[in-house]
């Protein structure tokens, strides 16, 4: 049975601040950088037939960190945050106690970030869902990994699951962790979610 394996990248200084981080591109912490590491183990019990990673530099030091040959999908970047780019959640409530990023997206940001709704973010992760599809039914066997961001990888499982991508609200993900996806009866189902690696 083959499965889809997404990780979440590594640690970073927004990730511990709470900033939302979609086009910033900001580096591993020390300790990020250890989270990749301690994933290569875990990825290592998968025949893997296909690796997939954002084009964002946390993605990709994460994937290299944890022994994957990863080819860029720029489908895997995380979600546009437009003006809440930088921005906590906490800081957004000031102006805007009742906001939820899954029901009311964001406010519009500059022209070339102007930040994605939901289903703007589902487009995306069903068009992922369908490449790694192909790699899993090429009858080469083996899972397909995606390493990417925490909210859109959400909106992805929800996706994969059939649930709408506002959904995504209902599966945290810790950075530096794997989850898995695989099927049931010829049903899609959550195998398991948000490991971290021991030690």
């Amino acid at each position: 049975m083959s499965d889809l394996i997404l990780v979440r990248h590594g640690e970073t200084e927004w990730s511990v601040s709470g900033q939302h981080t979609s086009w910033s591109d900001i580096p591993l912490t020390e300790n990020g950088e250890a989270q990749g590491r301690a994933l290569a183990p875990l990825l290592a019990e998968h025949k893997i037939c296909l690796a997939l990673v954002s084009p964002m530099r946390r993605a990709q030091d994460t994937a290299k960190l944890a022994g994957m040959n990863a080819v860029v999908d720029r489908d895997l970047v995380e979600w546009d945050y437009g003006a809440y780019e930088g921005v906590t959640t906490r800081e957004i409530h000031r102006t805007r106690p009742d906001w939820n990023l899954w029901t009311d997206g964001v406010a519009p940001g500059p022209p070339e970030h102007p930040g994605e709704t939901p289903e703007e973010v589902g487009i995306r992760a069903d068009r992922v869902i369908a490449r790694a599809e192909a790699a899993l039914q090429n009858g080469r066997g083996g899972d397909v990994v995606l390493i990417a961001h925490a909210h859109f990888l959400r909106v992805l499982a929800a996706r994969r699951l059939g649930l709408p991508p506002s959904d995504g609200a209902l599966f945290q993900l810790a950075t530096g962790t794997i989850s898995r996806l695989s099927t049931e009866h010829g049903r899609h189902v959550l195998a398991s979610w948000n490991e971290q690696p021991r030690g």
